[in-house]
């Protein structure tokens, strides 16, 4: 028997002493120092809770990896991963250099663990990067009493590169240079395949302590690089687990290095503060019987001429605490009809909510019907339509979110009303803030700094506004090095502008918005668009309110700017027209889609495919790919435009109410094919909140 195979069986065997008995037990499901579900550095057939998103952070010895990882469904999961090897040319130890690498994995768990059968999961790991980390694997995971888990699996590329048993599927083809980037499908499953193995023992609900035979036998960093000795193919470790959101691991790794790992843990689905605070909704405000006082139903009131500014007055007062503001009422005897800009309640049918219960304290007994529009960037999104006397019946009634759902009507919103009376103090109106802002690049690479933004309302849907960023610190590139693309560099200069525009201006725009027909938004946007391009964009989305389809148009004229950050453009002479056709679509469970086919940046033509999870208390997790007619040679070592991105609410954290929110966009490399102008208020994501597809999910916030 081969010698890799018998220590595999010993492995397995000490993890069986240990057993007590065969039941399915609920035990932690850990994450390795590569940020997948594991064990140490060998994965493991579990898979997360659905929605967990993870961040680790490991060191190596010289390797250090820094990953985020998403359970997309209950199955699948998909991680980027950014690792650094230190030290990598050891034959001039002087030179201090380091290799960096960027990859992405994806697993899916074919089976979920049973009273008898264990779970097992299926991976790719470095997929569509250099390879330096690619493999594939098949593990299998069982669990024993409440306290030890058992894992066993097969590798392939990487994980198949000590103690293989064979090509069970022929000869693994090395990774041309052109496929760098790409999916590396002729290599999945090829090549020698090596089992690998261990345990987790929970010692008490804090400590847990981890073996494994790996199959990995590290041969770029201790054959090719000699950064690391392996002298053992078996690595022992403990986890620390404190509270429900963060892991501490040290381990003995191979005999010679000592490995640290850091996880954080989040679950989308709750908030880490248990809730939002804010100002606790008050009762509704219940009329008389008709029968009791017929005098309160009289209509007569609306003749009166001061009663228009004396019930905006009133409605202001009570909604400023949630921080709605009125643009626009309008009413007759029977109905009111208000148009709201929701500040700061991140649900939009907690704002709808509040703002019925404020109606019930200051309209009449008369008017029974209820029209709320809230506004966005001075449109109107769509019309709520409430009938007063549904609030006053549902209001302690079991489940009364959903039954007042049934008896709602969710509509265009449509023009506002002739005789709509308006907020005089809010156009013309200056806006302006100076906040703290970060901007990162990739795992553990950012900048920290200071924006000051301004904006000057002018009309409703017709704004000016501009942003400055200071940087202060951080490790962004900044070296200025000229891009060396074989494009366009519309991207591949961003050191340059880094390090001449500091301080820059970012944005300096006139953008009007507006709705020149039913089911239709439309935008226009002219000036400085972004800080590397400048120009004028426009923008048509038709999206009715109970459609989970969108479709959209978007033509730009830009030309790019300098690198210093102010408003010339002597230093590239480039302009372009680009243009995109969008389709947009809600799948369902918070998975939104969207194509876009047309013309980018650097001239190439092709198509975007993203795919985002939204949840309802603000979080977003996506992925996205482009493929254009421009070649891996002209794009770079990426081989094509990919990457993730990620959107967290301040107020899931800080429990405070609030609509700002931290993200970024992470790539494994920067080209310039694939690249769109950032332009602000894209219409599709301005609008949504407020349509049904994304009202439903959250409409139980209506009584909150």
């Amino acid at each position: 028997m081969d010698f890799s195979l018998r220590l595999l069986i010993a492995t397995l065997a000490f993890g069986l002493a240990f057993a007590t008995g065969t039941a399915q037990a609920e035990m932690t499901k850990s994450l390795n120092i590569n940020g997948a579900t594991g064990l140490i550095d060998m994965p493991s057939g579990d898979a997360q809770e659905d929605a967990t998103f993870s961040f680790s952070t490991s060191v190596i010895g010289p390797v250090t990896r820094a990953t985020i990882s998403f359970q997309i469904t209950p199955r699948l999961s998909g991680a980027f991963r950014f690792q650094t090897w230190r030290d990598w040319n050891t034959l001039f130890p002087a030179d201090n250099t380091k290799n960096d690498d960027r990859s992405f994995d994806l697993r899916y768990q074919v089976l979920s663990e049973g009273r008898y059968a264990p779970s097992l999961t299926i991976g790719l790991q470095d997929f569509t990067g250099k390879g330096l980390f690619s493999s594939e694997y098949i593990a299998a995971t069982k669990t024993f009493s409440d306290r030890l888990k058992v894992t066993a699996g097969l590798g392939w590329g990487r994980l198949g590169s000590y103690g293989g048993l064979g090509q069970p599927f022929g000869e693994r083809p090395p990774l041309a240079s052109d496929d760098r980037g790409k999916p590396n499908v002729d290599q999945w499953f090829r090549g020698d395949a090596a089992p690998f193995g261990g345990i987790e023992y929970k010692i008490n609900d804090r400590w847990t302590f981890k073996a494994e035979y790996s199959s990995d036998a590290y041969t770029l960093e201790d054959d090719t690089r000699g950064i690391i000795d392996r002298d053992s193919p078996f690595n022992f470790g403990i986890e620390y687990q404190k509270g429900p959101n963060v892991r501490y691991g040290a381990y003995s790794l191979y005999g010679t290095e000592i490995g640290l790992v850091f996880h954080l843990v989040l679950d989308p689905k709750s908030r880490a503060t248990g809730g939002v605070m804010g100002a606790a909704p008050v009762p509704l405000n219940l009329r008389p019987a008709r029968s009791a006082d017929p005098d309160a139903y009289d209509g007569g009131w609306v003749t009166q001429a001061d009663a228009g500014p004396i019930l905006r007055e009133n409605l202001a007062k009570r909604l400023a605490v949630d921080g709605i503001i009125i643009e626009d009422i309008a009413y007759n005897a029977n109905t009111v009809q208000i148009r709201i800009r929701n500040n700061r309640v991140d649900a939009g049918s907690q704002a709808i909510g509040r703002t019925a219960r404020a109606l019930t304290y200051v309209m009449p007994a008369s008017v029974e019907v209820f029209e709320i529009v809230p506004v966005v960037n001075g449109i109107g999104a769509s019309k709520i339509t409430i009938r007063r006397r549904d609030l006053e019946e549902l209001e302690y009634a079991a489940d009364n979110a959903s039954l007042l759902r049934d008896k709602i009507a969710i509509s265009d919103a449509g023009p506002v009303p002739a005789y709509a009376i308006g907020g005089e103090d809010l156009y013309p109106k200056f806006r302006w803030s100076l906040k703290p802002a970060f901007r990162i690049s990739e795992p553990l690479k950012g900048d920290v700094g200071l924006r000051l933004n301004a904006a000057y309302d002018i009309r409703p849907g017709l704004v000016f506004s501009g942003t400055i960023y200071k940087r202060l610190a951080g490790n962004i590139d900044r070296s200025g090095n000229p891009s060396t693309s074989l494009l366009q560099p519309v991207r591949t200069d961003g050191s340059r502008y880094s390090k001449f525009g500091d301080p820059a201006l970012e944005r300096l725009t006139l953008a009007w918005f507006a709705r020149p027909a039913k089911d239709f938004y439309s935008r226009v946007t002219f000036g400085y668009l972004e800080r590397m391009h400048a120009g004028v964009s426009g923008e048509l989305l038709w999206k009715p309110v109970d459609s989970r389809l969108a479709l959209g148009v978007e033509v730009n004229y830009t030309k790019q700017r300098d690198t210093d950050g102010g408003l010339g453009f002597g230093e590239y002479d480039y302009d372009v027209v680009t243009g995109h056709v969008a389709a947009y679509y809600d799948f369902g469970n918070g998975f939104v889609g969207e194509l876009d086919v047309g013309k980018y940046l650097a001239g190439d033509v092709g198509a975007t495919v993203s795919l985002d999870r939204v949840f309802v208390n603000g979080w977003r997790v996506g992925a996205f790919a482009t493929v254009t007619d421009a070649t891996s040679t002209e794009f770079g070592s990426g081989g094509f435009d990919k990457g993730v991105r990620f959107s967290i609410p301040l107020n899931w954290a800080l429990g405070e109410q609030g609509k700002r929110a931290f993200g970024t966009t992470l790539r494994p490399s920067t080209g310039d094919g694939g690249a769109r102008v950032d332009v602000d208020d894209r219409l599709y994501d301005s609008i949504r909140d407020y349509h049904t597809d994304a009202l439903d999910p959250e409409w139980g916030r209506v009584w909150r």
